[in-house]
């Protein structure tokens, strides 16, 4: 997991390099300071040479003014090297959801996936050029300081406060363990809130209508009273941590005065070198307490890099296999060769078992039954949103999974009841059936589509915007919307899952006109509980849980007077 982070870093290694070059000199300004001043009270002012002091002291000013360019470049640039890396990961991520297939998000929950998108990569780029800096300054600073301490001053004296320091560093070990534990803990709860909140907001209208508003706020109470739980954990956690550093710091000072002292009265060190060891140790207190603040960052970007590297390391299980069938001529023909499937993947919850069907290129064909026998389910396997347990899916004769994903889905046109409309303009959604498209193809689509004239009674036509999920527009708008991306896209194998059900009758009958005129040599495969819509398909096959349990035409399955018939009669009646 680490290796896979660390390679985010190799687009940027040159900003990276310059960032810790300027971390290290700004590191060496800080160590020169306890040197300088025990110089200056040692040599200079003792004898007198006080035009050297202002000399060094204005030398010491041009190297501050230095260090104050390198802590900007440090602060400016090291953060826009992380908003790099997190921006490269989001890049990954979400590639990595756009091939993941139809299950993976059957599992998962949206308000979560965005978190993983948002709070968590933006916590991985604060951690990514933070730790590193702090990490590289407090490092070089311990190591130079105990060395010009123990070489220069007193090396038992400096052995003492180190012993000391290096408790304050044990310490933060120890609880680095629990506090990742309870940062996890937090990003799921984290995760979870943020879906309860994507679920209410996006329902919120059905909660209305319901008046269920109070059951909601009790829902929330629950989810948010968990994050206060987890965030609770973690604030128990961030004060241990920062309470233990801050008594091992005094405790590293008073070994100091204490020490020290004792040093000074057996003459083993001067007030001099006393004081430059006061210096010295407040300077290395700054990047310890440095670290110790990191420590927080770092294990909440570390959570963050574990939950992005879950989600990366999960395998699709819809691709390409090695070899695949790019294929653009296709004819149409498709065949359910003795099928099996589950949701599930359990053989005692097949939704379909042992179906056989071969509809024939250029035919209409409807299919009913009643809810649940599989009817949906047989128009997700054709474009292989989902793989068959058993048996085989054949469009032209291939099985569909030899096919290259995108091949096959580009020839297929797919129209659900659940129409999907994007926060968006009515044109960018109509795009969506053939994203390069010129304006003249969307109108011509929108026309066959039967929506054009209400389009041109808006204020801002196509350009009217939608609202989230098309919320400005009824049911019966969205669904021509749905079908003007159909005609846009005008495919081989038609698709149309309850594709007119929210329509009026005066509407419908003036769409299927354009669906018949779109029907011309493609195969139609059409799902609808309205048989008045069906009258006129090719074939009409009724399933069950069974399979197939009548087919023919209209007329036919009307004079064998079976199931059809008493369904179709049961309709016409009402």
């Amino acid at each position: 997991m680490i290796k896979k982070f660390i390679k985010y870093y190799k687009p940027h290694m040159k900003l990276f390099i310059a960032d810790m070059i300027c971390a290290l000199t700004v590191s060496i300004i800080d160590l020169l300071f306890p040197m300088v001043t025990n110089h200056i009270l040692r040599e200079l002012i003792p004898n007198n040479q006080i035009r050297l002091v202002f000399i060094i002291g204005g030398i010491l000013i041009l190297c501050y003014l230095f260090r104050f360019l390198l802590s900007y470049f440090i602060g400016y640039y090291g953060h826009m090297m992380g908003i790099r890396l997190e921006t490269d990961m989001r890049r990954d991520l979400y590639h990595k959801l756009q091939t993941m297939d139809y299950q993976f998000f059957d599992d998962k929950k949206t308000g979560e996936l965005m978190t993983n998108l948002t709070t968590h990569l933006h916590d991985v780029s604060e951690m990514s050029h933070h730790a590193p800096e702090d990490i590289f300054i407090s490092s070089l600073m311990l190591v130079g300081s105990f060395i010009f301490l123990s070489v220069f001053i007193n090396l038992y004296l400096t052995i003492v406060i180190f012993v000391f320091l290096s408790l304050l560093v044990m310490y933060s070990i120890s609880r680095r363990k629990k506090m990742l534990k309870s940062f996890r803990e937090a990003r799921n709860a984290q995760g979870e809130l943020n879906s309860e909140i994507e679920s209410s907001i996006s329902g919120i209208r059905l909660t209305k209508a319901f008046t269920n508003e109070k059951f909601e706020e009790e829902k929330f109470k629950g989810t948010n009273g968990l994050y206060r739980d987890a965030r609770t954990g973690t604030f128990k956690q961030i004060g241990l941590y920062g309470s233990g550093n801050e008594f091992f710091t005094s405790l590293a000072n008073l070994a100091l005065l204490v020490f020290g002292g004792y040093f000074v009265y057996k003459k083993w060190i001067d007030l001099i070198d006393l004081t430059t060891f006061f210096l010295y140790v407040n300077t290395l207190l700054k990047p310890i307490a440095r670290i110790t603040a990191s420590m927080e960052q770092l294990q909440q970007g570390f959570s963050g890099v574990e939950k992005f590297y879950n989600i990366m390391q999960i395998e699709a299980k819809i691709v390409n296999n090695n070899s695949p069938i790019i294929k653009e001529d296709f004819i149409g023909n498709v065949q359910f060769d003795n099928v099996s499937f589950s949701y599930t993947h359990e053989e005692d919850k097949y939704v379909l078992e042992n179906f056989n069907l071969s509809i024939a290129k250029g035919k209409k064909v409807a299919i009913v039954g009643e809810t649940g026998v599989g009817k949906t389910t047989l128009s997700k396997l054709i474009p292989r949103f989902y793989d068959v347990e058993n048996g085989r899916v054949l469009v032209d004769g291939i099985d569909v999974r030899d096919y290259d994903l995108f091949s096959l889905r580009n020839a297929i046109g797919h129209v659900q009841q659940d129409v999907f409309i994007f926060y968006g303009t009515i044109k960018e959604n109509i795009l969506y059936g053939k994203p390069n498209a010129s304006d003249e193809e969307v109108i011509t689509a929108a026309k066959k589509a039967r929506i054009h004239d209400f389009i041109m009674s808006l204020d801002e036509g196509y350009d009217t915007l939608t609202g989230e999920r098309g919320v400005k527009l009824s049911g019966g708008q969205k669904q021509r919307i749905a079908i003007a991306r159909l005609f846009l896209k005008n495919p081989k194998i038609l698709i149309l899952d309850e594709a007119t059900s929210s329509l009026d009758n005066i509407t419908e009958s003036l769409i299927q006109q354009s669906f018949d005129e779109l029907a011309k040599d493609k195969t139609t495969i059409v799902i609808a509980h309205r048989l008045s819509t069906i009258k006129n398909s090719d074939e009409i096959i009724v399933i069950g849980k069974d399979g197939i349990k009548e087919r023919g035409t209209h007329d036919e399955l009307i004079a064998n007077n079976g199931y059809y018939a008493s369904l179709y009669n049961a309709t016409v009646s009402i």
